[in-house]
């Protein structure tokens, strides 16, 4: 099975803060991270990203069903690295290839050079990083 990505925008706001919260909860119970885990932000935080000019987000799709999120900061045409933060899938549908899929794709829209990716590198169970 292979997955899309579907822009988001503002009205998806809320969509997506729920769904953050829920893949990001088991980190924050471990890492206890209030001021930076994705679990613990207000959705304004999120509507904020949402409107930034440089800021694209996107489901990730599975048979019409948003199983995850991928935020590229793309800030075109500057020599800046294109960052993604954050990147999630819900728990139920990890470990099947989905976020890498998601990360190509975002490079087949973006384009694959000078990227970033925030994440923790002892929770990161990407291949190819």
């Amino acid at each position: 099975m292979s997955i899309e990505l579907v822009q988001a925008n503002v009205t998806d706001a809320e969509e997506i803060w729920k769904m953050q919260k829920s893949a990001f909860a088991e980190l924050f119970e471990k890492y206890k991270d209030f001021d930076t885990s994705p679990a613990n932000e207000p959705l304004d935080k999120v509507i904020m990203r949402l409107r930034q000019p440089f800021t694209y987000f996107y489901f990730i799709r599975l048979n019409d069903r948003n199983i995850g999120a991928i935020r590229v900061v793309d800030k075109k045409p500057s020599t800046e690295p294109k960052r993604i933060s954050p990147l999630f899938i819900l728990s139920e549908f990890r470990n099947k290839g989905y976020a890498k899929s998601a990360i190509l794709q975002a490079e087949n829209i973006h384009g694959a050079l000078n990227w970033e990716l925030e994440t923790i590198l002892q929770e990161c169970h990407l291949p190819f990083i």
